[in-house]
Protein backbone atom coordinates (compact mmCIF):
# COMPACT_ATOMS: atom_id res chain seq x y z
CA UNK A 1 0.00 0.00 0.00
CA UNK A 2 1.12 3.78 -0.80
CA UNK A 3 2.19 5.66 2.35
CA UNK A 4 -0.52 8.13 1.54
CA UNK A 5 -3.13 5.36 1.30
CA UNK A 6 -1.93 4.40 4.82
CA UNK A 7 -2.16 8.03 5.87
CA UNK A 8 -5.81 8.34 4.84
CA UNK A 9 -7.02 5.50 6.37
CA UNK A 10 -5.52 5.94 9.65
CA UNK A 11 -6.56 9.37 10.11
CA UNK A 12 -10.23 7.92 9.44
CA UNK A 13 -9.45 5.24 11.56
CA UNK A 14 -8.93 7.89 14.71
CA UNK A 15 -11.79 9.84 13.54
CA UNK A 16 -14.51 7.78 13.08
CA UNK A 17 -16.34 4.69 15.10
CA UNK A 18 -16.58 1.41 13.64
CA UNK A 19 -19.76 2.05 11.49
CA UNK A 20 -18.67 5.37 10.30
CA UNK A 21 -15.56 3.70 9.27
CA UNK A 22 -18.25 0.64 7.50
CA UNK A 23 -20.32 3.56 5.41
CA UNK A 24 -16.97 4.77 3.76
CA UNK A 25 -16.07 2.30 3.05
CA UNK A 26 -19.25 1.26 1.26
CA UNK A 27 -18.81 4.67 -0.68
CA UNK A 28 -15.58 4.40 -1.42
CA UNK A 29 -15.85 0.77 -2.85
CA UNK A 30 -18.75 2.47 -5.40
CA UNK A 31 -15.94 5.29 -6.31
CA UNK A 32 -13.46 3.51 -6.73
CA UNK A 33 -14.67 1.39 -9.56
CA UNK A 34 -15.23 4.20 -11.62
CA UNK A 35 -11.64 4.33 -11.26
CA UNK A 36 -11.57 1.05 -13.68
CA UNK A 37 -12.91 3.92 -16.78
CA UNK A 38 -10.20 5.46 -18.75
CA UNK A 39 -12.15 8.41 -19.31
CA UNK A 40 -13.39 9.16 -15.85
CA UNK A 41 -9.38 8.52 -14.76
CA UNK A 42 -8.27 11.20 -17.35
CA UNK A 43 -11.06 13.92 -15.67
CA UNK A 44 -9.68 13.21 -12.60
CA UNK A 45 -6.22 13.78 -13.67
CA UNK A 46 -7.36 16.76 -16.03
CA UNK A 47 -5.46 19.90 -15.20
CA UNK A 48 -8.40 21.24 -16.93
CA UNK A 49 -11.47 20.64 -15.24
CA UNK A 50 -11.99 22.68 -11.74
CA UNK A 51 -11.67 20.71 -8.42
CA UNK A 52 -15.44 21.83 -7.60
CA UNK A 53 -16.48 19.61 -10.82
CA UNK A 54 -14.04 16.84 -9.75
CA UNK A 55 -15.38 16.38 -6.40
CA UNK A 56 -19.47 16.88 -8.09
CA UNK A 57 -18.68 14.17 -10.18
CA UNK A 58 -17.21 11.89 -7.67
CA UNK A 59 -19.84 12.25 -5.29
CA UNK A 60 -22.71 11.89 -7.87
CA UNK A 61 -21.37 7.76 -7.35
CA UNK A 62 -23.06 7.47 -4.45
CA UNK A 63 -25.42 9.11 -1.30
CA UNK A 64 -22.20 9.48 0.65
CA UNK A 65 -21.79 9.94 4.41
CA UNK A 66 -20.63 13.44 5.81
CA UNK A 67 -16.91 12.05 6.24
CA UNK A 68 -16.56 10.24 2.53
CA UNK A 69 -17.89 13.94 1.55
CA UNK A 70 -15.15 15.70 3.63
CA UNK A 71 -12.37 13.14 2.54
CA UNK A 72 -13.01 13.49 -0.97
CA UNK A 73 -12.99 17.48 -0.74
CA UNK A 74 -9.43 16.89 1.50
CA UNK A 75 -8.33 14.95 -1.50
CA UNK A 76 -9.28 16.97 -4.34
CA UNK A 77 -7.58 20.39 -2.00
CA UNK A 78 -4.28 17.79 -1.79
CA UNK A 79 -4.49 16.57 -5.61
CA UNK A 80 -5.09 13.11 -4.59
CA UNK A 81 -8.47 11.99 -5.98
CA UNK A 82 -5.91 9.02 -7.93
CA UNK A 83 -5.16 7.60 -4.55
CA UNK A 84 -9.63 7.17 -4.19
CA UNK A 85 -8.60 2.94 -5.11
CA UNK A 86 -5.54 2.35 -3.02
CA UNK A 87 -7.48 4.10 0.23
CA UNK A 88 -10.40 1.94 -0.56
CA UNK A 89 -8.21 -1.28 -0.34
CA UNK A 90 -6.15 0.02 2.49
CA UNK A 91 -9.47 0.77 4.36
CA UNK A 92 -10.74 -1.98 3.62
CA UNK A 93 -7.46 -4.10 4.73
CA UNK A 94 -7.58 -2.01 8.25
CA UNK A 95 -11.38 -2.84 8.86
CA UNK A 96 -10.89 -7.11 8.50
CA UNK A 97 -7.89 -6.18 10.71
CA UNK A 98 -9.92 -4.55 13.22
CA UNK A 99 -12.89 -7.40 13.08
CA UNK A 100 -10.99 -10.21 12.61
CA UNK A 101 -12.38 -10.88 9.76
CA UNK A 102 -10.35 -12.23 6.58
CA UNK A 103 -11.45 -13.27 2.81
CA UNK A 104 -9.16 -16.30 1.03
CA UNK A 105 -9.43 -18.17 -1.71
CA UNK A 106 -8.95 -21.91 -2.80
CA UNK A 107 -7.33 -22.06 -6.32
CA UNK A 108 -7.60 -25.52 -7.41
CA UNK A 109 -8.07 -27.57 -11.25
CA UNK A 110 -11.06 -28.59 -9.87
CA UNK A 111 -14.24 -27.55 -7.74
CA UNK A 112 -13.39 -27.78 -4.19
CA UNK A 113 -16.83 -28.82 -1.96
CA UNK A 114 -18.84 -26.80 0.54
CA UNK A 115 -18.14 -28.76 2.97
CA UNK A 116 -14.20 -28.71 2.81
CA UNK A 117 -14.16 -25.01 2.23
CA UNK A 118 -16.21 -24.58 5.51
CA UNK A 119 -13.58 -27.50 7.26
CA UNK A 120 -10.96 -25.01 5.56
CA UNK A 121 -12.65 -21.59 6.89
CA UNK A 122 -13.03 -22.90 10.69
CA UNK A 123 -9.69 -25.06 10.63
CA UNK A 124 -8.06 -21.52 9.24
CA UNK A 125 -9.68 -19.39 11.68
CA UNK A 126 -8.77 -21.50 14.50
CA UNK A 127 -5.50 -20.64 13.77
CA UNK A 128 -5.14 -17.29 13.17
CA UNK A 129 -8.43 -16.71 15.89
CA UNK A 130 -10.42 -14.53 13.24
CA UNK A 131 -13.18 -15.67 10.89
CA UNK A 132 -12.21 -16.50 7.51
CA UNK A 133 -14.07 -16.44 4.72
CA UNK A 134 -13.09 -18.22 1.32
CA UNK A 135 -13.82 -19.04 -1.89
CA UNK A 136 -12.62 -21.34 -4.91
CA UNK A 137 -11.12 -20.47 -7.38
CA UNK A 138 -11.23 -22.81 -10.48
CA UNK A 139 -7.69 -22.79 -12.36
CA UNK A 140 -5.17 -24.71 -14.56
CA UNK A 141 -3.13 -24.87 -10.90
CA UNK A 142 -1.48 -28.64 -10.13
CA UNK A 143 -3.01 -28.94 -6.69
CA UNK A 144 -4.33 -26.62 -4.02
CA UNK A 145 -3.35 -23.69 -3.03
CA UNK A 146 -4.99 -21.69 0.06
CA UNK A 147 -3.95 -18.02 0.18
CA UNK A 148 -5.18 -15.34 2.54
CA UNK A 149 -3.32 -11.92 1.05
CA UNK A 150 -4.44 -10.17 4.12
CA UNK A 151 -2.87 -12.09 6.40
CA UNK A 152 0.17 -12.70 4.70
CA UNK A 153 -0.37 -16.73 4.12
CA UNK A 154 -0.45 -19.42 1.78
CA UNK A 155 -0.31 -22.80 1.89
CA UNK A 156 0.25 -25.17 -1.08
CA UNK A 157 -0.35 -28.65 -2.02
CA UNK A 158 1.34 -29.47 -5.75
CA UNK A 159 1.06 -32.80 -7.17
CA UNK A 160 4.29 -32.49 -8.88
CA UNK A 161 5.98 -31.66 -5.62
CA UNK A 162 4.10 -34.59 -4.22
CA UNK A 163 5.30 -37.05 -6.78
CA UNK A 164 8.69 -35.49 -6.25
CA UNK A 165 8.90 -36.56 -2.67
CA UNK A 166 7.74 -39.72 -3.55
CA UNK A 167 10.36 -40.48 -5.89
CA UNK A 168 12.97 -39.11 -3.96
CA UNK A 169 11.76 -41.15 -0.69
CA UNK A 170 11.75 -44.61 -3.19
CA UNK A 171 15.03 -44.04 -4.65
CA UNK A 172 16.29 -43.45 -0.96
CA UNK A 173 15.13 -46.54 0.29
CA UNK A 174 16.49 -48.42 -2.77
Amino acid sequence: MSGIAKKYVKALISACDKTTLNGVNGNLEKIATAFNDGKFKDIILSPDVKKDNKIELILSFDKCNEQTVNLIKILSKNEKLQSIPSITKELKYQIAHLDSNFEGVVISNFEVGKEKIIELEKSLGKKFGATVTLRNRITDYPGIKVELADLGVEVSFSMSRLKAQIAEHILKAI
